[in-house]
């Protein structure tokens, strides 16, 4: 008889993966509530693509600040105090967005989400690992997969709220760019007060309702790691990891891959505003990304268990890629499709890129999230420069045409330079590197 497929989560351990999974999706709220601030801080506080792509690098830069130091204190510690201190961090940063609207600081802003994203850094660096470690080695990625694919269900919220409760009440928004730059000084004062009120609040009620759930982890019998604490040391834990190219090359692909995210779930506005769709107007295209993300989450997670991880991120990163050179070459609506489009192709890369790299990897993995963490970095650069490009004509995005395509199609060669990337790191994956297994150390299985 043809012997059994180990189970994706075991029946014993199924509690602290539904619990810690809620976390996934938690952390998507986060970053999608955020993703349509670029264009709303642009048009409140008048600012140039690049300043407002501050946005996002202050928020993206935050996990490569605190991802080592969370993995760290997950190791001296407990998962679940690592959790608790990164829902503390996350509330923290959320509920700062009062003084920063009252003081109408921008950098204050900056501020607040730099710190709430200290937060997220703690909880993917804990929850993945631990998901991870949730049953059998075997099926490692594809619980990981079934974990992340709850992550766009959050995210979907965070675009409800974020078109409901935010961008369909900017007045400046409403006035037009124009109409708002030609206003009195102190007209301009009182809708700026207004506006910035407006982008406060869901932060501030989100701040709220994450205190509600740091509570119920501090009463939450919730099972802990038995590691062996004492000798296995950092230096030897990330000695033995960058000494692994299948490692190491997953790093660079994770950074290029978030950094390929960001930019198409934070540019889908400008491309559609560009196509004459008004902000909240294009949050259904932004909801319509999420909802085939997830779609690819699922269909992905049922073909890892027929198709090695490698493989199939190499055919996603091709769809992916073909799917950004429709978004450069195809101008209006059939665009900003294929745009909506590359989503069900980014949909499994995240996961499988980290499930690939820490695979066998045991106690190491604690130190190797860590720095798949920081690697969210790309998250913070790529917007920022995809800004340069499209302040290269002016403040608007089709000042000028580059390839014979408005400016704001041209500048995502940076996403397609991206999935390139991912291409080779699946193909380097699925021709060269085999699991990581010699010199780990091993993993205990979690107890209840």
């Amino acid at each position: 008889m043809p012997q059994a497929s180990p189970p994706v989560v075991p029946r014993s351990l199924l509690t602290p993966f539904i619990v810690v999974t809620s976390l996934f999706a938690l952390w998507g709220f986060a970053n999608d509530i955020t993703n349509p601030m670029v264009s709303a801080f642009k048009k409140v506080l008048e600012l140039d693509n690049f300043q407002a792509s501050w946005v996002q690098f202050a928020f993206y830069f935050g996990y490569f600040t605190m991802a080592l130091p969370a993995a760290i204190f997950a190791k001296r510690y407990s998962y679940k105090k690592s959790i608790i201190l990164g829902l503390g961090l996350y509330a923290t940063g959320a509920l700062l967005f009062y003084p920063a609207a009252s003081w109408e600081s921008y950098g204050f802003f900056l501020l607040a989400l730099y710190i709430l994203t200290f937060g997220l850094a703690f909880l993917e660096t804990t929850a993945s690992p631990y998901i991870m470690s949730l049953g059998p080695e075997a099926t490692a990625t594809r619980r990981l997969n079934l974990a992340q694919a709850f992550n766009p269900i959050g995210a979907l919220g965070g675009l409800i709220v974020a078109k409901q409760f935010i961008l369909s009440r900017l007045r400046a928004d409403e006035l037009g760019s124009e109409a708002y730059a030609a206003l009195e000084p102190v007209r301009k004062a009182a809708i700026r007060t207004s506006d910035l009120a407006v982008i406060r609040d869901p932060y501030i009620l989100l701040g709220v309702a994450v205190l509600v759930l740091l509570g119920l982890f501090l009463t939450l019998n919730m099972p802990e790691k038995s590691t062996e604490r004492g000798r296995l040391g950092i230096r030897a834990a990330i000695h033995r990891l960058w000494r692994q190219p299948r490692y190491r090359e997953a790093v660079v692909a994770q950074a290029f891959y978030v950094g390929a995210q960001i930019m198409c779930w934070t540019y889908i506005y400008q491309y559609a505003e560009s196509i004459g769709i008004a902000n909240a107007d294009a949050v259904p295209y932004g909801i319509a990304a999420l909802v085939i993300f997830l779609v690819g989450r699922w269909v992905g997670t049922y073909l890892l268990r027929f198709f090695p991880g490698g493989t199939l991120l190499l055919a996603f990163a091709g769809g992916a890629a073909l799917m950004t050179l429709l978004t450069i070459f195809l101008v209006g609506v059939a665009g900003l499709y294929a745009l909506v489009g590359i989503s069900f192709f980014m949909s499994i890369m995240f996961p499988t890129i980290y499930g690939i790299a820490l695979e066998g990897q045991g106690e190491d993995a604690k130190f190797g999230a860590a720095f798949l963490v920081m690697a969210i970095v790309g998250g913070a650069l790529m917007p920022t420069l995809q800004g340069l490009i499209l302040d290269l004509g002016g403040a608007g995005y089709s000042d000028i045409r580059l390839l014979g395509v408005p400016e704001v199609n041209f500048s995502f060669v940076l996403p397609l330079l991206c999935f390139a990337v991912v291409g080779w790191y699946g193909y380097r994956v699925a021709a060269h590197h085999p699991p990581s297994t010699p010199d780990i150390v091993p993993s205990p299985t979690p107890s209840l």
